[in-house]
């Protein structure tokens, strides 16, 4: 009896270790691990463009992807579209106005799994200081110590205030707009 009291303490630190759940793994995420794009219809043509500087961390484990969360930042005046006179005006006051908004920022508060490698990313999106909830569907797919998420989303860039001026109604260009993620974070 007195060596099963010697171990008794070692019985039960194992048996709580071997209970606790998995936490999630940090990954981090760095402009030039893929592409964060969007696109839209400006009179009647439709054009493409992406953000080239983006950064941000993501915590996220595929068994416990309720307990996940992310934190996206993007640099607004990266934006580009290949179109001199679009990308002049893009961080102008009517549209990001990056000179007051630099950064918008996207929120994960936690992943809902939908099956498979498929996701719900539920968080909210700032642009131009006006936050609002979105849910982002995504793909997630984990490989070593790269974690490549990818998913699409519609918006309506009047809700963040995008298009302002002569621009707010869809006359030139679409209310609606489409944003691309296919990125890498590395970490794990």
């Amino acid at each position: 009896m007195k060596v099963f009291h010697k171990f008794l303490p070692v019985v039960i630190v194992a048996g709580l270790l071997l209970s606790t759940p998995t936490f999630a793994t940090d990954w981090t995420l760095a402009a030039g691990n893929g592409t964060l794009g969007f696109s839209g219809i400006q009179t009647g043509r439709a054009f493409e463009g992406h953000l080239g500087k983006y950064d941000g961390t993501i915590s996220f484990d595929p068994a416990y992807p309720e307990a996940g969360h992310a934190k996206i930042s993007i640099d607004m005046a990266s934006a580009t579209t290949g179109d001199s006179q679009r990308d002049g005006a893009l961080p102008g006051h009517d549209w990001f106005d990056s000179k007051a908004f630099p950064s918008a920022l996207f929120e994960v508060k936690a992943f809902k799994a939908k099956g498979g490698n498929t996701y719900d990313a539920e968080g909210t999106l700032t642009i131009k200081g006006v936050s609002k909830p979105v849910t982002l569907p995504l793909t997630i797919d984990i490989s070593g110590s790269a974690l490549h998420a990818k998913g699409h989303l519609q918006l309506v860039r009047s809700a963040f205030n995008v298009g302002v001026g002569p621009w707010t109604t869809g006359q030139w260009v679409a209310l609606e707009v489409g944003v691309d993620v296919d990125v890498t974070a590395h970490g794990g």
